[in-house]
């Protein structure tokens, strides 16, 4: 038996094998289209693991006849790019260049930047793959130059078929007549979590150590709870952001740095960095006003020196914050002013600001301690949004603006 895993034996080699993406692959969909009309444009792949990024860009390559490169950009970098591009003008890239740049996300602005020429030029068609929305994490210019496709979790029932198939391939290999019931299947379907290699893979482990049947009991012995709970595009994937800035805003070291290595270990450090950003601001805010600096800080740290060591400034970030004093005055006093905005109120803005009677402004530089009291928000405006918190910056903050406004 070889030792190729059987998820890469059963890879597909044509677009009418392809598990589930019918928006992309059925009988009208948008890349079997671009196929019928031998059409190859720069893309972008985006969506969860396992659901066919990488297949669909080696049955593009075989059918244009291009030569493909992959790489993968947690550890690829502008050197790999330019030895590819050097390939263009070899008999091997004689048919033109198809590079495969998976998980792009992780090449910084200027690594991007550096593709176009190369895109722009015709030296490389770019399939370029990400987890995350690409819209957030892929430069403009190479976004406007590409199709942008999305892979959708596979379900449940579309995994079946392949299942199924994979039994009669092992079967056939090992002159063996194991069986295995739909809810079995299914079981194993659901517990990968829309990934159609992990489910492929749980299916190898648990065919090689049954007898006769594919059980329930065996297939529990191979799906761990910890992974069958955790889908990153479920409701466990929100729990998880969720208990991590829950427990940072409770001030529990332990617990916060447990999510983040629960995020990362899951691989979706993407994420967890979001979360840092917006948890410096919304629940540390004015009590430590550098703490968005800080924590931005150790994610480019992160994102530079990539995985495995990403976690160490990651974990640095998450235990400051949880450390940190805590106020969430600035959040709460951007809702307040909403409620007013979305009440009707501050249409007319004061007359100091309008241009007609720009001479009634009094401007503050030109008056001691550089202020001077005037009215700025519009009449129906309800005001009173900022309250200073209770911590030692925003209560020097105060102390410091009421002496200035001679407030007692």
């Amino acid at each position: 038996m070889s030792n190729q895993p059987l998820a890469d034996r059963m890879r597909p080699r044509e677009y009418s094998e392809i598990v589930g993406q019918k928006h992309l692959f059925g009988e009208n969909g948008a890349i079997t289209r671009m196929d019928k009309n031998n059409y190859i444009t720069n893309m972008i792949f985006y969506g969860p693991p396992g659901t066919g990024k990488t297949t669909v860009a080696n049955i593009i390559a075989k059918k244009s006849g291009m030569q493909l490169y992959s790489l993968n950009a947690t550890s690829a970098s502008l050197n790999d790019v330019r030895d590819i591009i050097s390939q263009t003008g070899t008999l091997f890239g004689a048919k033109g260049v198809l590079l495969y740049l998976d998980e792009i996300q992780y090449f910084n602005k200027k690594q991007q930047q550096s593709l176009l020429e190369y895109m722009e030029d015709g030296r490389i068609t770019l399939i370029a793959s990400t987890t995350e929305n690409p819209f957030f994490y892929i430069y403009n210019a190479i976004l406007s130059r590409s199709a942008v496709f999305e892979f959708k979790s596979v379900t449940t029932e579309d995994m079946l078929p392949a299942l199924k198939r994979g039994i009669d391939i092992l079967n056939t290999e090992q002159s063996k007549s194991i069986t295995a019931t739909d809810s079995a299947l299914l079981q194993i379907a659901r517990c990968a979590g829309g990934d159609v290699r992990r489910a492929i893979n749980t299916l190898e482990n648990v065919y090689m150590t049954a007898d006769t049947e594919i059980t329930r009991e065996l297939i529990d012995a191979f799906v761990p709870d910890a992974v069958s709970v955790y889908d990153r595009h479920g409701d466990s994937h929100y729990d998880m952001l969720s208990a991590l800035q829950k427990s940072i805003r409770g001030s529990d070291p332990d617990a916060a740095v447990f999510y983040l290595a629960k995020l990362i270990e899951n691989g979706d450090m993407i994420s967890a960095c979001r979360r840092l950003q917006v948890i410096a601001s919304e629940d540390i805010g004015l009590a430590y006003p550098l703490a968005p600096v800080m924590v931005k800080s150790c994610i480019d740290s992160a994102f530079n020196v990539g995985l495995p060591e990403a976690r160490i400034p990651l974990a640095n970030a998450t235990i400051f914050l949880a450390t940190c004093p805590k106020s969430n005055s600035a959040y709460m006093a951007y809702d307040r002013a909403m409620q007013d905005i979305e009440n009707g109120k501050g249409i007319t803005v004061p007359r100091l600001f309008q241009s007609r009677y720009h001479d009634e402004y009094k401007y503050p530089h030109d008056y001691p301690n550089h202020y001077v009291e005037q009215k700025y928000l519009p009449d129906d405006a309800t005001g009173n949004y900022y309250v200073f918190g209770d911590n030692k910056q925003e209560q020097a903050a105060k102390a410091y603006w009421d002496s200035v406004k001679k407030k007692k």
